[in-house]
């Protein structure tokens, strides 16, 4: 099932031009519709804790509850659902119509490959010479506080620090590394002792061990511990004040083995393939197109209406000329992409596209 898509007041986006707003007095969206904007509180330093891969539907986990009880609205993660795509969003305070990342494997054509936008490698491994800090627009978020008086920090695990990312990502914030849980509480709760920061912690567990042990899984239920453990770290140890906000940047599907549809009939070799296994990008023979489309059982669609209003040429010319999107219980699996996972996102199910908007 999907939902209609929205960046008018209830997206990730609007939650970062909401938290501009209340430090600067502008941003450069909109912000959060007022029904949303009322439970985030005015303060002077905010931490936000982005928890990767809890979508809305993740905090039914039994080990969930204490982030379930935080629960304070439901947003929606831009499209394409997916990691790099959402962590551009709240790097700029745009949507992905604006900021031109808009897939996790993207057609680069200043560079005339597709590009692992997590890794800065090729589907084959081949790393990407890139003037990263470039990637997105300025000024970002960061800059844009930065010059009204309030100090961005990203908290991350400390191996992030200086990776192709992270640099794409992080320009213009300071980058505080943490080693465990404890430590990323504890830096959080260090920095966040002075007024007039924004704070952002981001919180790794729950989207790894779902895409390689699955949602039942013993090391899920372990990293859905470590992120309870870190928000109930933070909501006890933060100084007064403080406002914690709690959000992801999508939610997860799992897919046995037979629900993984494998592309591989040699005619559609001919088409260029980027994007997500739940939304490929394809470039090409239109015919082919919809040879796959019927194939497959999946919708060709026009993403120009999905990565948000008025798109840059640029991120135009890095989007598909059209979307295969894959029915709910379905995950496309082109030669390159990974088959080895567990869970997928990066697609428009209800699942992947909603995420929770916590508040402490």
């Amino acid at each position: 099932m999907s939902v209609v898509h929205s960046y008018d007041g209830a997206g990730l986006v609007n939650l970062m031009a909401e938290l501009e707003l209340k430090l600067t007095g502008q941003s450069a969206f909109r912000g959060l519709a007022p029904g949303l904007a009322a439970s985030i509180p005015e303060a002077d330093t905010y931490v936000l804790v982005l928890f990767d891969g809890l979508g809305a539907a993740q905090l039914g986990d039994p080990g969930a509850t204490t982030l379930a009880t935080s629960r304070s609205g439901t947003l929606h993660a831009p499209f394409p659902t997916t990691t790099s795509v959402s962590l551009a969003t709240i790097a700029t305070g745009l949507p992905p119509s604006k900021h031109g990342l808009v897939a996790h494997l993207m057609w680069m054509p200043d560079v005339g490959k597709v590009v692992n936008s997590l890794k800065w490698v090729t589907p084959t491994g081949e790393s990407v010479s890139y003037g990263y800090s470039s990637v997105l627009p300025s000024p970002n978020l960061w800059e844009r506080l930065r010059s009204a008086g309030i100090e961005p920090i990203t908290v991350q695990p400390g191996d992030f620090s200086g990776s192709p990312l992270s640099r794409v990502l992080y320009r213009g914030a300071r980058f505080e590394g943490a080693w465990d849980e404890e430590d990323l509480i504890t830096a959080t709760v260090q920095l966040a002792s002075e007024p007039r920061r924004l704070i952002f912690t981001y919180v790794p567990h729950v989207d790894f061990a779902g895409h390689v042990f699955g949602l039942e899984s013993s090391e899920f239920a372990e990293a859905m511990k470590v992120a309870v453990g870190v928000w109930e770290g933070l909501a006890s140890q933060l100084p007064p004040g403080v406002a914690l906000i709690g959000t992801a940047d999508h939610g997860l599907l799992e897919f046995t083995d037979d629900q993984k549809q494998l592309i591989r009939d040699p005619r559609f070799d001919e088409l260029r393939f980027a994007g997500d296994t739940r939304g490929l990008h394809l470039w090409g023979d239109e015919r082919l197109m919809h040879d796959l489309a019927e194939l497959t059982g999946g919708s060709l669609v026009d993403a120009v209406t999905l990565i948000g209003p008025d798109p840059t040429p640029e991120a135009l010319s890095r989007l598909g000329e059209q979307v295969l999107l894959a029915p709910d219980d379905r995950a496309f699996i082109p030669k390159g992409f990974d088959k080895r996972l567990r869970c997928y996102h990066g697609g428009l199910s209800t699942a992947e596209m909603e995420i929770p908007l916590l508040v402490g």
